[in-house]
């Protein structure tokens, strides 16, 4: 049966994951928390040794500008979330969903999370696509599963761009 939806949408995917292996491969450990600015959002150890984001319940003004660290945990954690719901998980917290504590680990992390989102994906049919989804929008808003893989679509998208221009603007501030 022809799913031209998901097909799209994995063509996609498969695109912006190909833009996000450009940046990807091309980190080194130090990038992952190099501090672009003074104001930033990081991942930190606590008095456990578990890595945590910085966070705030109400987005600040300024926005903090994250690190590549930050980015990677952010990616983990609403990506997680979206294969969950997509499976009819629930997820976990944010409160405990954590940096791994280096950039290899992270690396790693998100490359299974895109393994997972594939199978996902794959297995997605057009009756799939319609079902109701609560994320990343409450289920009164109308959202389906198929907003849900736009939004995967294009929040990857964007934090794979900002990936990208804090590693070449630390790249350009070490020249």
């Amino acid at each position: 049966m022809l799913t031209p939806r998901r097909d799209l949408l994995r063509w996609q995917f498969d695109l912006t994951w190909s833009l996000a292996g450009i940046h990807l491969d091309a980190l080194t450990p130090e990038d992952f928390l190099w501090e672009p600015a003074e104001l930033s959002w990081t991942v930190r150890p606590d008095a456990d040794g578990v890595w945590r984001p910085d966070w705030a319940d109400t987005e600040p003004d300024p926005v903090p500008i994250p690190t590549i660290g930050w980015l990677t945990w952010h990616i983990g954690w609403w990506w997680g979330a979206a294969i969950d719901h997509a499976e009819g998980v629930t997820p976990p917290a944010r409160e405990d969903v954590h940096w791994p504590g280096d950039g290899a680990a992270a690396i790693a992390c998100l490359r299974d999370l895109h393994g997972e989102w594939t199978r996902v994906l794959d297995g997605l049919d057009e009756t799939a696509l319609d079902r109701p989804s609560a994320y990343p929008w409450p289920a009164e808003a109308g959202s389906t599963v198929a907003h849900l893989a736009g939004w995967v679509n294009a929040e990857l998208m964007k934090n794979v761009t900002e990936i990208g221009h804090l590693r070449m603007l630390r790249a350009a501030s070490l020249a």
